[in-house]
């Protein structure tokens, strides 16, 4: 029998880390931002840092790709001769791009495709597109895959520490997370996705340095559950990356089970909704309790 060929896709709100992409040729659906003057294709055409500069004077709109542009990206996979496709987006409880993906496969012609929503977004979304390329790669099949995904989306988690809730306030993505008195009190909420993919509070601290130390802990509870997991950390901004940098280390060594520790920007889309300084941590259980 030939082996499948199965391609990925998925959405630039997933943050898959760029090596994956590279490596496994993953094909990224760019979500939108919009700015009085112009309209931005995520990660194209616009670098996070410029959105967070240009949030200074303006916070800008995001927008789900529309059906031509999901259909051209099928149409690619086709020409490059797959014939089976697993597509892999953030919660449909915070964007409509599942629900648009799932309309366009509906109506393709020549390809088996397959939409999962993660119920998760950034990085915790893009960790079950590094499982599906690793599976892909040890020569799993499609049906196989399809039910390991559906299995392993809720055993990816990401742990966001936000400096401010004035973001997720002005995009109207603030979900279940309460924001009174945050600001006046110092306190910084610990946002996860809940399992209907909601944003909701997990912790409130108070300051900074105790907020990030509190993620840590968060996800060292998360990672025991398993002998092994993949660990990622993803920054919003210049001002992120030195911290950034140190929560791997400490990571490295708190969790040293982990195969996998990936670290890279959020995308521009993420940061419209969360502002700069956000430090998300995901973690995937890679066990098969």
């Amino acid at each position: 029998m030939d082996k499948e060929k199965i391609a990925i896709m998925t959405d630039s709100g997933a943050d898959v880390p760029e090596e994956i992409i590279e490596k496994y040729n993953v094909k990224v659906i760019p979500l939108k931002i919009i700015f009085k003057d112009g309209e931005f294709t995520d990660k194209l055409n616009i670098t996070a840092e410029e959105v967070y500069k240009r949030m200074e004077k303006e916070i800008p709109k995001t927008s789900l790709p529309d059906g031509e542009i999901i259909k051209g990206i099928f149409d690619e996979i086709k020409a490059e001769g797959y014939d089976k496709v697993i597509a892999i987006t953030i919660s449909s409880g915070l964007s409509g791009t599942n629900n648009m993906v799932r309309l366009v496969a509906e109506d393709y012609k020549g390809l088996d495709i397959f939409v999962l929503d993660t119920k998760n977004i950034g990085i915790g979304s893009g960790l079950s597109a590094v499982e599906a390329a690793h599976q892909i790669d040890q020569g799993l099949s499609f049906e196989e895959i399809k039910k390991n995904l559906v299995k392993s989306a809720d055993k990816a988690k990401v742990y966001f520490h936000v400096p401010t809730l004035e973001y997720l306030q002005k995009g109207g993505r603030i979900g279940l997370v309460q924001s009174v008195l945050g600001s006046v009190m110092n306190l910084k909420p610990i946002i996860t996705c809940n399992e209907e993919g909601i944003y909701h509070t997990v912790a409130k601290v108070r300051g900074n340095a105790k907020s990030i130390k509190r993620t840590i802990e968060l996800v060292e509870a998360y990672a025991s559950q398993s002998e092994k997991y993949n660990l990622a950390v993803a920054y919003g901004g210049e001002t992120a990356i030195e911290e950034a940098k140190l929560i791997k280390e400490e990571l490295k060594t708190k969790l040293p089970n982990h195969e996998q520790i990936f670290f890279d920007q959020v995308s521009p889309a993420l940061g419209v909704h969360t502002g700069p300084g956000l430090i998300g941590i995901g973690v995937q259980l890679l066990d098969d309790k």
